[in-house]
């Protein structure tokens, strides 16, 4: 299974890595970072650069596309040559998937109209201006489509995606390899159990 995860300037590092290391983890799955051009492309922090091995031209017809969001999305919207082979590679794929607000981007493709899809809990609602449906859950499957909410829920859905590939014997032990067995000193992973306090300064962390 041939997985390609798109990164482009200002991406969210985790949206990235975690499914990267999920899938990569997995027996018969290939991995590859693609960009506009291949080379180093550095992360929303400004601090983590990742390398593209590939184009997207070099890698037109992935079984699975892993698009991360990031503070560079709303940016990235505008990047015809990265929509453009997200709408492409869709064609082709067995799963287009994104982890939070890359589910703009697949929107943007025009891939998300009458769908229901989920992003990260402080956006969720501008999925509307793609047609999609917005679904506060973690994980959103509408056939060959599946977006995941924010940033560590994309190692939930590539979870799930390896599940579905390989059966759950095999999700499970790639699950126990990197030990993956959340338990977060707080209640506050969402916006259901977090303070309005804490709301506001995860808000702040991100504008």
């Amino acid at each position: 299974m041939r997985v390609a995860i798109p990164l482009y300037p200002r991406y969210t590092a985790l949206d990235a890595v975690g499914p990267y290391t999920v899938l990569a983890t997995a027996p018969g799955c290939t991995v590859t970072f693609v960009a506009a051009e291949a080379g180093p492309v550095t992360d929303d922090q400004g601090t983590l650069t990742l390398t593209a091995a590939a184009s997207y031209a070099d890698l037109p017809d992935p079984d699975v596309i892993v698009v991360p969001g990031g503070l560079g999305t709303l940016d990235a919207l505008s990047d015809e040559a990265l929509v453009g082979w997200i709408r492409e590679a869709h064609r082709h794929t067995r799963w287009t998937t994104s982890v939070c607000t890359g589910s703009f981007l697949l929107g943007e493709a025009g891939l998300l109209r009458g769908l229901k899809a989920t992003t990260h809990w402080a956006l969720l609602e501008l999925l509307e201006r793609f047609g999609a449906e917005p679904v506060s859950e973690r994980v959103v499957i509408e056939g060959k489509i599946v977006t995941a909410a924010g940033v560590s829920s994309g190692i939930d859905m590539a979870l799930t995606l390896l599940a579905a590939a390989g059966g759950a014997e095999t999700a499970q032990a790639v699950q126990l390899a990197i030990e993956y067995d959340p338990r977060p000193p707080f209640n506050a992973g969402s916006p259901g159990t977090a303070s309005e306090e804490t709301r506001q300064r995860a808000l702040n962390l991100l504008s």
